[in-house]
């Protein structure tokens, strides 16, 4: 049986503290695909935002539960209904973060969605729509300006 979780990196020339504070918010970054509507806040621990998409057919809450300035930010999944699925709360108890490193000439991103595993109903799906939503996400953190 498999652990391996969904993971995604990319490197960027902004600072940490850009980047941090566009991921901070998820309507800067988790939008433009599937006629998303996010709802609620993500400024600080135990914040909670709503995620749909598809008019309805992914809908889930995420908590802010981990904060650490400029480096690292991770959402708990606290409710989900993906109504594509046999199990719709599949999502639940999942964690979704980003890690901001510095490396030599750039700063290294690390997504991963801890739990997404290949072992869910939806790991195809839902990996291949987080790849776009993170390759949107890379090009926005590479554009001019974020803001």
């Amino acid at each position: 049986m498999s652990t391996q979780n969904f993971s995604y990196n990319f490197t960027t020339s902004k600072s940490p503290e850009e980047i941090f504070n566009f991921l901070m918010d998820p309507k800067s970054w988790w939008i433009g695909l599937h006629n998303e509507i996010i709802i609620g806040n993500s400024g600080k621990l135990n914040d909670e935002f709503t995620f749909s998409a598809a008019n309805g057919v992914h809908n889930s809450v995420q908590k802010l539960v981990e904060l650490i300035p400029n480096e690292k930010i991770t959402w708990e999944v606290v409710d989900s209904n993906l109504t594509f699925l046999k199990t719709r709360n599949e999502w639940t108890g999942t964690k979704i973060s980003f890690e901001i490193l510095k490396e030599e000439q750039e700063i290294k991103i690390l997504f991963r969605h801890e739990g997404l595993t290949p072992e869910f109903e939806c790991y195809n799906g839902c990996s291949s729509a987080w790849t776009q939503y993170l390759e949107n996400l890379d090009r926005k953190l590479n554009s001019q300006r974020l803001f």
